[in-house]
């Protein structure tokens, strides 16, 4: 028997945990990316080639039985070719609505899904009459591109207005309002080909500069929560999804609504790896190859789990801490501020062992979360 081989467009540390969450079970791996020093290449076999180059997207489907990818900004033309080869999953239809802010929310709304108040910026001008009506209280984003903050202004009088580069209204915008929310969770869901959904334990996030810090597993409980499950399943379902589609909300005192959603396995899900049955990894190319879906719940009934990005670079003492139930992950990327190289995730039996386990972590690195 065959091993199968699974193809991914994008070669950072998304795929290279998917790499190796499916060697266990018997999967080969091929990347495809544009850069030659993509982490994924350290654990598997690396193509270097531009997205639209179709010579080279074709070698790439001459390797592998079935293609999905770890980031959401592959370009859809890409996709398609490479769908006319190989089974691809999530479809090319559902990077048409994710990749683009507008699309995405509009999306949601018809199918009765709230977002965040916005409106859709094309000039200077365009700006200040929304601003306005938003009270000066929103954030300008690129509808395209754009992650970890990147892309984005926070709008706060007329004058924050005026500081904004002249060549950004050179690219679609969105202006959305902000929103007095209570705490921002992720839904993680997996569907597969049948149709089969499963939903991890709610996880409650921390960001920082834009950039997720902290996800903490499982949130804390909320009289919101289920409506947030559902309204997560119901995009899967709606987008006829296959894979892992992770969804992020605002919770408010009395209300839910999508900020945005990752059509792929996400940050705030790397807690699975050691906190969950069955990780998002795992599941995600479970649901691509067909195979029935592994368990969702916690390690053990009760348990939780934290997972800390390390972002820029490792304290120094790093592989000194070798603490219980602690997790290091090192990507194997360089240094760079504002990136993301590595996370650790914490496990524990309840949440005052978390927080002392987590308090203890710190203490000993010398950082702050």
């Amino acid at each position: 028997m065959k091993n199968p081989t699974i193809g991914i467009l994008g070669g950072g540390q998304l795929a290279r945990m998917m790499a190796l969450s499916g060697y266990p079970l018997g999967l080969e791996f091929v990347f495809f990316d544009p850069t030659e020093d993509a982490c994924a290449g350290q654990v598997g076999e690396l193509m270097v080639a531009d997205y639209h180059n179709e010579l080279a997207l074709e070698e790439f489907c001459n390797k592998v039985d079935v293609v999905t990818l770890d980031f959401e900004n592959v370009p859809v033309d890409a996709l398609r070719f490479v769908e006319k080869k190989r089974p691809v999953f999530p479809d090319p239809n559902v990077l048409e609505v994710a990749q683009d802010r507008y699309n995405e929310k509009t999306f949601c709304l018809a199918h009765g899904i709230p977002t965040t108040e916005f409106e859709v910026i094309n000039s200077r001008s365009e700006l200040m009459f929304a601003a306005k009506k938003f009270d000066y209280d929103a954030i300008l984003k690129t509808r395209k591109m754009g992650y970890d903050g990147k892309g984005q202004y926070r709008i706060s009088d007329t004058e924050s207005i005026s500081h904004i580069p002249d060549d950004i209204f050179d690219v679609p915008l969105i202006l959305e309002r902000r929103i007095p929310f209570v705490r921002e969770v992720s839904v993680m869901v997996v569907r597969g080909r049948d149709g089969e959904v499963k939903t991890w334990p709610l996880c409650e996030n921390k960001h920082k500069n834009g950039i997720l810090t902290t996800s903490m597993v499982p949130a804390k409980e909320s009289e919101l929560d289920q409506l947030t499950v559902e309204y997560a399943t119901k995009l899967a379902d709606s987008l006829n999804y296959v894979g892992v589609l992770v969804v992020e909300f605002f919770q408010t005192e009395d209300a839910v609504m999508v900020n945005e959603m990752a059509p792929r396995v996400h940050n705030s899900g790397h807690w699975s790896i050691e906190g969950s049955q069955t990780s998002q990894f795992e599941n995600h190319l479970r649901a691509g190859l067909g195979l029935p879906l592994g368990d969702t719940g916690m390690f053990r009934a009760g348990s939780m789990a934290a997972m800390l990005n390390w972002i820029g670079a490792f304290p120094e003492n790093v592989r000194a801490i070798n603490e219980e139930q602690m997790f290091w992950h090192m990507y194997g990327k360089a240094p760079r501020e504002g990136r993301k190289i590595g996370h650790s995730t914490i496990l524990a039996d309840n949440p005052q062992e978390l927080h002392d386990r987590i308090v203890n972590l710190v203490k000993k690195l010398g950082v702050q979360l």
